[in-house]
This record gives structure tokens, sequence and C-alpha cells, in this order.
């Protein structure tokens, strides 16, 4: 009877793995414990959501809510009126997109010959690479070097002046060095260049780290504000982050006179216009996360190896 009683309390997971009660236990309790973590993490974006579709009364009001008792989209009307929010957008995704692809030209190209073993010179340039994580020129020389070669109010200073990021070149040779050496030995046999090798096997074989290394590249271009409040200075150049600091800067400050012709209940958008420019700053960015989520993991994972 005992063994009989034992024998119940044992199940399969998904792979045909024998588990028993006591492991079904600490499942239940992991997932519950990750579950309430993700709580946590989400309901603070929840919560901006919702404040951005709320008066500025209610948020006073109220310390805390997901669903407001009154909708308005008085916050987004006026961001969209007073910011030129569209063409902020417009100017971030250009940048994003074409700081993007240069970024992952570049440190493809040159964390391709410093994962050959074989390459002479290969530990020289790569102390280079190091030191230039460790040390900077500083913003002064900076700016007074893209003002020499006549990149100031262009895109081109945002994304020249940081077209490689030693961390992120590091992991994409680090994956190159992981790639099995049999598949360029055989491609060298049958007549291929590097060129050729580096283009039709080791890049389409390199998918994670390319997509993971290519969000990195991306978030960190529709994110820049530092750099873009510095070397842009035409209007019709600013990104979304310099547009929405504008709205906000703006909206604290308009008189209450104005603010009635957007809220007939009190006083929006102070606080409901932080939120929903936050909304405007976050939600395009998150929408490209699924498309990469598959490779997102392992390209981190296997990229960080050693080597």
């Amino acid at each position: 009877m005992a063994q009989r009683s034992i024998t119940k309390t044992i199940k399969r997971d998904s792979h045909g793995v024998k588990m028993s009660l006591g492991y079904r236990i600490t499942d239940v309790i992991i997932y519950t414990l990750m579950g309430v973590v993700g709580a946590i993490t989400l309901l603070p974006f929840l919560y901006v959501i919702a404040g951005s579709f709320a008066t500025d009364k209610e948020l006073t009001e109220r310390a805390f809510f997901i669903i407001p008792h009154v909708w308005s989209l008085n916050a987004y009307k006026y961001a969209v009126n007073e910011g030129n929010i569209l063409m902020g957008l417009w100017n971030s995704i250009k940048l994003t997109v074409l700081g993007t692809i240069v970024n992952m030209a570049l440190s493809a190209s040159f964390a391709y010959p410093l994962s050959k073993k074989h390459f002479r010179g290969r530990n020289f340039f790569l102390n280079m690479v190091i030191v230039t994580m460790l040390f900077s020129g500083g913003l002064i020389p900076t700016f007074m070097v893209i003002k020499a070669y006549g990149l100031y109010d262009s895109y081109w200073a945002l994304i020249l002046m940081g077209a490689i990021s030693p961390f992120n070149m590091i992991i994409i040779k680090n994956f190159f060095q992981e790639l099995p050496a049999e598949l360029e030995e055989a491609a060298l046999m049958d007549g291929a260049s590097e060129i050729k090798i580096f283009l039709q096997i080791v890049l389409p074989l390199s998918k994670p780290v390319l997509a993971s290394i290519a969000l990195f590249y991306g978030v960190g271009h529709w994110n820049d504000y530092f750099s873009a409040m510095i070397y842009l200075q035409t209007p019709t150049k600013y990104t979304i982050q310099i547009m929405l600091r504008n709205i906000i800067l703006k909206a604290s400050t308009i008189s209450d006179l104005v603010l009635d012709y957007y809220d007939s209940n009190g006083v929006p958008p102070d606080k409901a216009v932080k939120m929903a420019t936050t909304v405007i700053a976050t939600v395009p960015i998150l929408v490209v996360y699924p498309f990469v989520q598959k490779y997102f993991t392992k390209g981190v994972m296997v990229g960080a190896v050693k080597g």
C-alpha cells in the first residue's frame, strides 16, 4: 500500500521526467513568487498608463489606481497639439534605424577578425578596445571634434560618436568564436573567400546574438537624450526625447486659464502629461521586443562565454 501511494504522488513533466510531489510543490511556490514579482514590476507601468488617461483631479485624490473613474484624452491632445510629437517620433525612428544599421555593420565587421586566434595583432587591437571602455576623451574634446568635422547639428554626430560599443562588440566576438571551425574550413576548401564566409555562413548562424545586440543599440539610440540635446540645434531635427522634455516644461508653466481648455474638471495636465509622455516614449520601443525575444536569452548567454 505504501509503495502504491508513493507511485501515485509521482508524475511526469513535459519532457517525460518523473516528478515527485515535493518537486511539484516547489514548482508551485516558484511560479507563485515569480508571478508576484512580475505583478510588482508591471503595476507601476499600468498605473502610468491609467494616469495618462485620467484627470489631474483624480491623480491628486487617488494614490494608486489601475482604472480611472473618468477617462480623458486631454493629456495626449495637449502633447500632440503643443509638442510636434509625430515629427519627434519620425526623427527618432530614422535615427534609431540608421544608427542601429551602422552600429551592427561596424561591430560585426570588427568582431569577426578579432574572433580568429591566428589573426596577427589580435591581442593588440583587443587591448585597444578594452582601453576605450576605461577611458574617454571627455565632453569638451568630443564636442570640439564633432564641431571640427562639420557634424554639429547632424544625426551623424549621434551615430558616429558611438558607432561601436566595445562591450557589445566583445559579446559578438565571443559568439563568433563559439561557431564550429569546421564550417569555415569546409568553405575555404570549396574556394569561398573570407568575406563570403562572413556574409553567408557566420552572420546567418549568428542571428541570436545579432538580434540581441541590435536591440541594445536600438534602445540606446531611442533613449538618447543628452547627446541629442548637445549636438542638435534645429527644432525640426529634435528627437522624441527632446520633444517630450519641452512638452513637460511647457505643461508645468502653462497658465490655468489655458489648461481649462483641455479639462473641465479642474487642472490637467501637469501630472497626466508626464505620464502620457512616458507612455509615448516607451510603447514604440516595447513593440520591438516580441520580435527578438526568442533570440534574446540565447544570444546574450552564448555571447557571454569567456573567449
